[in-house]
């Protein structure tokens, strides 16, 4: 049978995670990966699992394995309500949407907002996961500047007063990929130009918890609530698998996505919704989350300290608060495709920057490292592997 007559047409706009692809690579025995956005085994808290599941079946029994409302479990809409204030987002239970991931809430946004043609505007370069997300409904995407700083808000106007947007996507928070920060100051003139231009952001906020140095900055959302869908995840301080996604939009926007979700999944996982729940309530989130700092922050030290003493002539790296990654930049021409290539062959993987940029000719001399997956010997050893490749490339 010719099963490709019977694919839709958006199909072709679909692909596969190209940062997946690498990490079937890298998970090859014996190879060192620095690819993916993986949190660390040694992070989960498998030692209170079986002390949790024990606690939610003997407070919910059977109600934690029956069908549940599309918006979320209504005990960790709850526990989120002083979880969310400690960061800044104002809200109620009724508030709360739980998502199955993150990921899903850029579909569901893609979908019930983005129609063949509409502008969706962009950092450079931006998350993969999202263009992934959006790209079936067929946006034309328009590229906001960055620098060291993160998105130039100067940039953000001229491309709200060019076109029509939309939709803004941003992770102005430990950037996935670049680690980098927005300041309070620009936060503060992106709000004003989102409600000067009446523009929707989708403020994407999975890292704010993994931070290492200097201090918490407000969220988008809470300078500009009503033109802000705020999402965040507890993927990065409890456990991925458990596909547990939070998102706060305004009231017309979450109606939208509960109508649209139901066609896809009905609800969120119920079992780990209550897990979560009393994850939160509990207090065990408090006590975790300074164990995961303590585990990560020498980590993403020996990364920096490993560039700074490996790193030929001419390259550059950002020097993140937290978060997962780092990104270096090298002189123009050098080409991080081929350097994977060559790097892969000496058992070390990472991904190269270019995948993060609407135009792919973009960002060729480029890298992403994720330092959370490996202890401080094995990136030591790593990034010198790629800094001698680089150097025999140069």
């Amino acid at each position: 049978m010719d099963y490709q007559q019977l694919l839709a047409d958006r199909t072709r706009l679909m692909e596969a995670s190209v940062i997946r692809e690498i990490l079937k690579v890298a998970s090859s025995p014996g190879m060192i990966s620095l690819a993916g956005g993986l949190p660390a085994a040694e992070s989960f808290p498998l030692e209170i699992m079986e002390e949790l599941m024990g606690a939610v079946l003997g407070k919910y029994g059977s109600k934690a394995l029956q069908y549940d409302a599309s918006e979320g479990w209504g005990p960790l809409r709850e526990a989120l309500v002083p979880h969310l204030a400690a960061r800044g987002v104002t809200t109620t239970a009724d508030g709360v949407l739980i998502m199955s991931g993150s990921q899903s809430l850029l579909d569901g946004i893609g979908k019930i907002l983005i129609s063949p043609g509409d502008y969706v505007a962009v950092e450079a370069p931006t998350y993969l996961g999202a263009l992934q997300a959006f790209n079936p409904y067929e946006p034309h995407y328009l590229e906001i500047e960055t620098d060291d700083g993160g998105l130039i808000p100067e940039s953000l106007e001229r491309v709200l007063s060019g076109q029509r947007v939309k939709l803004v996507y941003l992770v102005p928070t430990f950037q996935n990929p670049t680690g980098r920060t927005l300041s309070l100051a620009r936060r503060k003139q992106v709000a004003d130009i989102l409600k000067r231009h009446d523009t929707l952001l989708l403020e994407d906020d999975p890292y704010s918890d993994l931070r290492y140095s200097g201090e918490r900055v407000p969220p988008i959302k809470s300078l500009a609530p009503e033109h802000v869908v705020y999402s965040t995840t507890l993927s990065k301080t409890f456990a991925p698998g458990l596909r547990i996604g939070v998102c706060i939009a305004p009231e017309f926007i979450q109606r939208w996505l509960v109508t649209a979700r139901q066609g896809v999944d009905l609800h969120t996982n119920t079992l780990a919704q209550a897990l979560a729940a009393e994850y939160l309530t509990g207090g065990y989130l408090d006590r975790q989350l300074p164990r995961i700092i303590e585990l990560y922050a020498p980590r993403q030290l020996a990364m920096l300290d490993a560039l700074e003493r490996h790193m030929p002539e001419d390259f550059t790296w950002s020097h993140p608060e937290g978060g997962m990654f780092v990104w270096v930049e090298g002189p123009k021409g050098f080409d991080a495709v081929e350097l994977q290539r060559r790097v892969l062959e000496h058992g070390v993987a990472f991904v190269p920057g270019r995948y993060f940029y609407v135009n792919e000719e973009e960002g060729a001399a480029t890298l992403r490292m994720n330092f959370t997956a490996a202890d401080a010997a094995t990136i030591e050893h790593a990034v010198g592997v790629i800094a001698d490749v680089m150097a025999e490339m140069l």
